[in-house]
C-alpha cells in the first residue's frame, strides 16, 4: 500500500506562544522569542541569552500530581498533542484507537530532570533520588506518555538523531500511514533543554551566541554578523492521517505530505560537509520520493541555524539540488525568530511550511541585515511575502550528520 497522507492538525509550544495561533500571529509580526536567560544564573556562561517558553501551566491538562512526575520535555510534548487533537477535530470515541500512533523526537530528551536528580543524589545519597526518575528521563516517555493521556495504542517510539529528530519523527509517521500499519500518527517533537549543563556543554562548543546586549538580534542566520545559533525549547506536534481516513469523517486538510529523504553526511561530529553532500542526497531523494521536479519548488524552510558553516553548506546544496530554481523560489529561517529548538525544531518548522502553504504567505527571516555573499539566495529579508506555494521544503540537520528533508504540497481540493 502506498496511500496518501494529509496534515489534519498542529499544536505548538513555543517562546513566542503557547497556540498555534498565537505562534504564527507572532511570527508573521516578526516578533522575536530570543531574551535574557531568565531559569537560571548564567553570570559565568559566555551566552547570556535563550529562547525560552513563558507562561506555560499544564494542569489545565494533567493533574498536578502527574505533572510533578514528568519532565518538562514531556509536559511540552502533551500539551502540543493536546492542541493537535483538537484542532484535527478527532473523536476519539468513535475512531479506532489501536489504529492510531504516536513518535516524537527529541534529541536530548529529560536533561533537566538528570540535573536535578544527580544534584540530589551528591548531597544527600541515593536514597533521595525520586522513583520516576528514569521515566521522566528517558527520551521515549514523551511518546509513552502523549500515547496513555490519549488512548493511542498503534505503532509508539522515539526517534533520536539531535536537530533532525523531529524530522525522522514525521517521515516515519508518514511511512507507517502510507504502508497501511496505521491510519492516523501524532507526531513531531519536543525539547526543555536550557539547563545548567546544557548550556555550558554548547558554549564550550563554541555553537552558541554570544550576542548578549542584543538578545533579539543575536539569531541572524545567512547575515555576514551571525556567531552561533539560539538554544530554544518547546514543542510542536501533528496529527497526519491517510486521505481516506480523513475525507471519511469530514476533516479539514491543510497540506499533504508528498515524500522524504534522508541521509548521512559520514563527516564529522558537529560540522557539516563543507559543501553540503548530505544534505543535497536528502533534498534529492525527497524530490525523487514525492515524484516532483525541481522547477516545482515554491518555497524553502531551511534549518537556517546562524552558525557560519551550516548556513554556507545549506545554501550551496539548495542551489546544486535546484539549479536555476534555487534563485527564484522563497526561502526563510523560523529559527531567527524563535531560535533553535534542537530535536523539535524541524516539527516546529514544518508547522511553519504548512501554515505557509495553507495561507499563501512567508514570513520574513528577522536580523538579516548584511547578507553573507555565500548565501546568496532569496531569503525573504525585506518583509513578509504573499506566495502562491504550492509545493514546499523543510529542511533538518543535526549534529552526527543526520540530514532530513520533508516535501509538503498544497490540499487541493481534498476537503
Amino acid at each position: 500500500m502506498n496511500r496518501r497522507v494529509v496534515v489534519t492538525g498542529m499544536g505548538v509550544i513555543s517562546p513566542v506562544g503557547n497556540s498555534l495561533n498565537e505562534f504564527w500571529t507572532s511570527i508573521l509580526d516578526g516578533r522575536s522569542g530570543v531574551g535574557p536567560l531568565t531559569k537560571f544564573d548564567v553570570t559565568e556562561y559566555p551566552a547570556k541569552i535563550s529562547a525560552e517558553v513563558n507562561d506555560f501551566d499544564i494542569t489545565s491538562i494533567v493533574e498536578k500530581k502527574t505533572a510533578r512526575r514528568m519532565d518538562l520535555s514531556e509536559q511540552y510534548a502533551i500539551g502540543a498533542s493536546d492542541q493537535a487533537i483538537k484542532d484535527s477535530g478527532l473523536d476519539l470515541e468513535s475512531i479506532d484507537l489501536d489504529r492510531c500512533g504516536v513518535v516524537i523526537g527529541s534529541g536530548i530528551g529529560g536533561i533537566g530532570t538528570f540535573e536535578k536528580q544527580h544534584s540530589l543524589l551528591e548531597k544527600s545519597g541515593p536514597g533521595r533520588v525520586s522513583p520516576f526518575f528514569i521515566p521522566m528521563m528517558i527520551i521515549d516517555m514523551c511518546a509513552g506518555l502523549v500515547s496513555i493521556q490519549f488512548g493511542f495504542r498503534g505503532p509508539n517510539y522515539a526517534t533520536v538523531s539531535a536537530c533532525a529528530s523531529s524530522s525522522h519523527a514525521v517521515i516515519d509517521s508518514m511511512r507507517l500511514v502510507q504502508r497501511g500499519d496505521a491510519d492516523v500518527m501524532l507526531t513531531g517533537g519536543a525539547e526543555a533543554t536550557i539547563t545548567p549543563t546544557s548550556l555550558a556543554g554548547f558554549c564550550q562548543a563554541k555553537a552558541l551566541s554570544t550576542r548578549n546586549d542584543d538578545p533579539e538580534g543575536a539569531s541572524r542566520p545567512f547575515d555576514s554578523g551571525r556567531d552561533g545559533f539560539v538554544m530554544g525549547e518547546g514543542s510542536a506536534m501533528l496529527v497526519i492521517e491517510s486521505l481516506e481516513h480523513a475525507q471519511a469523517r469530514g476533516a479539514r486538510i491543510y497540506a499533504e505530505l508528498l515524500g522524504g529523504g534522508m541521509s548521512a553526511d559520514a563527516y564529522h561530529m558537529t560540522a557539516p560537509h563543507p559543501d553540503g553532500h548530505g544534505a543535497k542526497r536528502a533534498m534529492s531523494m525527497a524530490l525523487k520520493d514525492a515524484d516532483v521536479s525541481p522547477e516545482k519548488i515554491d518555497y524553502i524552510n531551511t534549518h537556517g541555524t546562524s552558525t557560519n558553516l551550516g548556513d554556507i553548506a545549506e545554501t550551496k546544496a539548495i542551489k546544486e539540488v535546484l539549479g536555476d530554481r534555487a534563485h527564484k523560489l522563497v526561502c526563510n529561517s523560523t529559527k531567527s525568530l524563535i531560535g533553535h529548538l534542537l530535536g523539535a525544531a524541524g516539527a516546529i518548522e514544518l508547522v511553519t511550511t504548512v501554515k505557509s502553504i495553507e495561507e499563501s504567505i512567508v514570513h520574513r527571516t528577522i536580523n538579516l541585515d548584511n547578507q553573507d555573499p555565500e548565501c546568496d539566495l532569496d531569503f525573504a529579508s525585506d518583509g513578509n511575502r504573499k506566495l502562491d506555494i504550492n509545493y514546499a521544503m523543510s529542511n533538518s540537520f543535526g549534529f552526527g550528520g543526520h540530514n532530513v528533508s520533508i516535501l509538503v504540497g498544497k490540499a487541493n481540493g481534498m476537503g
